[in-house]
């Protein structure tokens, strides 16, 4: 009897633990914003730079240094802000149809509202992949959420 006991604590125990992991680990896996702003959905990442005016004023335009975006590629992806000066940026890449896992860079300040960084999009089996791209911005104690949405591969 004293037997079962324990191994009901010690499964509740492992279930709790894993209900408080995935908690802790949710800000990381879906990111959260204060502010999520909608880029004008006509704007193609594949063939320019898009931005958005956010309503405090300030401006925020997203570009990927390599037109076609490559997959299985290292390329880079730019940020840059006007009016305001964030604490942190980042890009989530997310499959839109297919979780691709988490592909998430950090972008380096790079000064006068320049951030960079390297990113490598994985390959879809199928050889086409749509994809969204969110821009992650921390200001004072705002998280701005950019999502812009592209397609890679042979229906683009």
């Amino acid at each position: 009897m004293n037997k079962k006991i324990l191994i009901d604590v010690i499964g509740i125990e492992l279930i709790v633990l894993v209900v408080v992991i995935g908690y802790k680990l949710s800000p990381m896996l879906l990111p959260k914003a204060d502010v999520t702003i909608r880029p004008d959905p006509a704007c193609n990442l594949q063939r320019e730079a898009c931005g958005v005016t956010l309503p405090t004023g300030g401006k925020v335009i997203l570009s990927m240094g390599t037109r076609p975006i490559p997959m299985v590629k290292p390329f880079e992806v730019q940020v840059t802000t006007s009016g305001f000066s964030p604490s942190r940026v980042e890009v989530d890449f997310a499959g839109i149809d297919m979780n691709m896992g988490l592909n998430r860079p950090q972008l380096a300040a790079k000064g006068e509202g320049r951030y960079a960084g390297e990113v490598t999009l994985p390959v879809c089996i199928t050889g086409q992949m749509d994809w969204q791209a969110t821009v992650l911005i921390e200001s004072g104690s705002e998280r701005i959420a950019v999502p812009y949405r592209f397609s890679s591969g042979s229906h683009e």
